[in-house]
């Protein structure tokens, strides 16, 4: 049985933890509500941007001068998964969901017989891909030292895979990050950038893309233009609507650690209680039984 000096020794090490829990999670709220902007604000420009490429690429994507980006390689044996995730933990599974869902689809594209690479965005990615496809990974970057995050990160992300696109490194390139929907539900999300899917057209939207429209420049032109662009928008939305995400677990995840801290406190005290209370009462009988015997 652990003595009385070793109880509060253990009772103290809980309390300076939930101490530490507890700041976490209120740095973590107050870093949200900005993130959270960020990654709303930054939504409405991607979903429109690809709605203006569909539109474009609905009227080129049969001829043979379409860019190589909107109509792809014409295969899909080589896959490139672009995995961004966080670059801390103590943040609940944001990380590892997003890991999961990768992994998952990697397992299935080996099974089907595909060739695939892993292209990592962000440390902890990294460390959890690298025990089981070390082999695979082919480019890793660490946003550690970026304290706000901007177009300029995304940029030279967006740069590389449409450069190992170009060199004939891959044929479908599918990008993974966490769509944040609220501080208690983050959605994992696999988002196909390379050759880009969008989404088919209904109702109003539909006559709307019927209309006859005259670009200058001509669509190749535009679409030469956009669809880089466009890859490099896609990134940044999901850096920020990780970034997002990142926050709101973490939140979650601090206050649990803090109210389970709290839970071993009171267990701890009581126990501790009892335990002086016991000793107390050993003494008090021994004494009292001393006495008698004189």
């Amino acid at each position: 049985m652990a003595s009385l000096k070793d109880m509060r020794v253990r009772l103290a090490s809980t309390k300076a933890t939930q101490k530490i829990t507890k700041a976490m999670q209120m740095v973590a709220a107050s870093k949200l509500r900005r993130a959270q902007a960020a990654a709303e604000a930054a939504r409405p420009f991607a979903e429109r941007m690809e709605k203006v490429l569909g539109n474009i690429a609905s009227s080129v994507s049969d001829l043979e001068s379409a860019p190589k980006l909107l109509g792809g390689t014409g295969k899909d044996q080589v896959h490139l998964l672009v995995v961004c995730t966080g670059e801390r933990g103590l943040c609940g599974p944001f990380n590892s969901a997003i890991v999961r869902l990768a992994r998952e689809k990697a397992n299935a594209l080996i099974a089907q017989g595909k060739e695939v690479k892993i292209f990592c965005v962000g440390r902890k990615g990294y460390e959890l891909l690298r025990r089981n496809f070390e082999k695979q990974i082919i480019e890793h970057i660490d946003l550690r030292g970026v304290r706000n995050l901007g177009f300029e990160n995304a940029q030279p992300i967006a740069e590389k895979v449409v450069s190992l696109y170009e060199q004939g490194a891959f044929d479908v390139a599918t990008l993974f990050f966490s769509r944040f929907k609220s501080v208690i539900a983050q959605i994992p999300t696999a988002l196909q950038i390379i050759p880009p899917v969008f989404e088919a057209k209904t109702g109003g939207e539909a006559q709307a893309a019927d209309a006859t429209y005259d670009y200058e420049p001509d669509e190749i032109d535009i679409l030469g233009e956009l669809l880089p662009r466009n890859l490099a928008v896609q990134v940044f939305r999901a850096l920020l609507e990780n970034n997002a995400s990142f926050y709101g677990s973490q939140m979650t995840a601090m206050d649990n650690a803090t109210r389970n801290a709290g839970d071993m406190i009171r267990k701890q005290t009581i126990t501790y209680n009892r335990t002086r209370q016991a000793m107390i009462t050993k003494e008090l009988i021994e004494i009292i039984s001393g006495a008698e015997a004189l």
